[in-house]
């Protein structure tokens, strides 16, 4: 990994305004920062406009890598999913005017009344056409892994995304799904790894996977854990992927401290995993 693609997605720093998290990103030495879209709007609905949030991004140095805040919906009743669609383009115009180009998403799954010899089929249609609504933005819709009650591993994501059969549409690989799902490292095969259009970064504590918090017991890279990231993110970048490492973290600790603080830890934890 190098130094340049690092990233920090918003959601692992206290509750900040836009301000007060870019200032501290920028003091930690992050040139690339992921949104809930919560903390951008946050921001707009003080009187202010994408293209002031998008000036206050050059005034650091920084850019916007992408969002996330909604799944897909493909299998709710025909006019939740448009709903849900509606406000996904929505997200992609506001990112992309903040400059990024990627928006992570989950999914959900069939109800109790609903059976399909293909569920994944009718999911591939559902991001196919979510795909179709935003491809005006330039933005990439980012299947989530375990973000899903069917879409347990990053095989089925990658087949999944192929099976949408659009450009627009990819992967998220986080390491803290891939240890808690039946994710293997055997399924990083070149086909597969080519679907993954962002990464985020995090290792977990030495827990057997299935009895792991996907969230609470992700720790910083370099600070133990059961995963080894230089080896899973090399194997990966070896097999093409050359896009950000956005380091997400769900820790009381870190949200404890002043947003710079935190920032500059896990800028440092992300060092560790430079070469």
């Amino acid at each position: 990994m190098k130094i340049e693609p690092l990233a920090i997605n918003a959601v692992s720093t206290p509750p900040a305004n836009l301000v007060e998290c870019l200032d501290a990103y920028a003091a930690a030495g992050f040139k690339h920062v992921e949104f809930p879209m919560g903390v951008v709007t946050g921001y707009l609905d003080h009187n202010h406009t994408p293209a002031d949030a998008r000036k206050l991004l050059d005034e650091r140095g920084m850019d916007c890598i992408g969002g996330w805040e909604l799944p897909v919906l493909c299998f709710a009743a025909e006019h939740e999913r448009k709903e849900n669609h509606q406000q996904l383009l929505q997200n992609a115009r506001l990112i992309a005017d903040l400059g990024g180009t990627n928006m992570v998403c989950g999914t959900d799954g069939p109800g109790e009344d609903q059976s399909s010899a293909d569920p994944l089929g009718r999911l591939a249609q559902g991001f196919a056409q979510a795909a179709d609504l935003i491809v005006s933005t330039g933005v990439t819709i980012c299947l989530e892994f375990n973000w899903s009650p069917i879409v347990k591993s990053f095989r089925t994501a990658a087949e999944s995304a192929r099976r949408s059969d659009r450009n627009n549409v990819g992967v998220l690989f986080d390491a803290a799904h891939y240890h808690c799902s039946p994710s293997k490292f055997e399924q990083l095969t070149p086909e597969n790894v080519a679907t993954i259009r962002h990464v985020h970064v995090d290792i977990m504590a030495d827990k057997p996977g299935e009895l792991s918090d996907c969230n609470g017991d992700r720790v910083l890279p370099g600070q133990g854990g059961c995963l080894d990231l230089k080896a899973i993110f090399g194997h990966i970048e070896k097999l093409g992927y050359n896009g950000y490492f956005s380091i997400e973290m769900f820790s009381e600790e870190l949200w404890a401290l002043p947003a710079e603080q935190a920032a500059k830890r896990m800028y440092q934890s992300l060092l560790t995993l430079v070469d």
